[in-house]
């Protein structure tokens, strides 16, 4: 089994620039959304630089077995979600030294949403509060935990899940990839199944569609078909933001 991907991305209806940037490379079985934040053109530059470098290092570390920097990272032994965090890790220490040699650059950041597959396996992993959804049966799941303080608050039972869409603090993020120096990845483990589909989407989309409705639009169409659906549906909505969504699926 293997991952099929296709995503798109979209200013939206009110910003500017698209600060979003996504990976969908099917060759590496890798996928990535990153929603970057910062002013002037930080934000754009950390998204890419994060996507671009977390392709870099599983390209390098899939074509050169001796590309071991951390030891057990690159071994038989290690899990792809070991270089999954590996990559996610040095892309936030790339655009944590930009931003202290560029003053414009400082205090950039991005989130990240990745899903990586090998031998039936599919690694998930996330930084902020982009997301990855599961799609399977006719049910949906998010398979990743927002890192965000009103998702935090309504944990802790402190506020509603209903309060938390409406909440004046919502866009603050509690981790992000390269604000700091070192980074706490998130990574799940999702066996595999035929028809799976995975989502992996910034804020913009979420922000706009309620999780049954992306269910509904992933059951009924093909991956490219239902990218474009996710995408419109949240630019009528209002388009707060920008939208990016990549959905990766299980074939044989």
């Amino acid at each position: 089994m293997k991952l099929q991907s296709f995503g798109l991305s979209d200013v939206g209806r009110k910003r500017s620039r698209n600060e979003d940037y996504f990976l969908a490379n099917d060759e590496l079985q890798i996928s990535v959304v990153a929603d970057g934040m910062g002013g002037h053109s930080g934000g754009e530059y950390a998204s890419r630089l994060a996507v671009a470098s977390i392709e870099e290092v599983i390209q390098s570390m899939n074509s050169d077995p001796e590309a071991t920097i951390i030891s057990g990272v690159n071994s038989d032994e290690s899990e792809f979600g070991d270089r999954l965090r590996y990559a996610i890790e040095v892309a936030s220490q790339k655009i944590y030294d930009q931003a202290m040699y560029d003053q414009e650059l400082k205090g950039m950041g991005t989130t990240i949403a990745a899903v990586i597959a090998h031998e039936g396996i599919t690694y998930v992993a996330n930084v902020g509060d982009s997301r990855v959804y599961l799609v399977r049966g006719g049910k949906i799941k998010q398979v990743t935990t927002d890192h965000s303080l009103v998702s935090e608050q309504m944990r802790a039972g402190l506020i509603s899940s209903q309060d938390a869409k409406k909440h004046k603090l919502k866009n603050i993020i509690t981790r992000s990839v390269g604000y700091q120096e070192e980074v706490e990845v998130d990574v799940f483990r999702v066996e595999m199944q035929l028809g799976d589909r995975f989502v992996l989407c910034s804020d913009g989309l979420t922000n706009m569609i309620d999780d049954e409705t992306i269910r509904l639009i992933l059951e009924s169409e093909t991956i490219q078909v239902a990218a474009q659906a996710l995408i419109a549906k949240a630019n009528e909505r209002g388009g707060d933001d920008n939208i990016t969504a990549v959905i990766s699926q299980v074939v044989a």
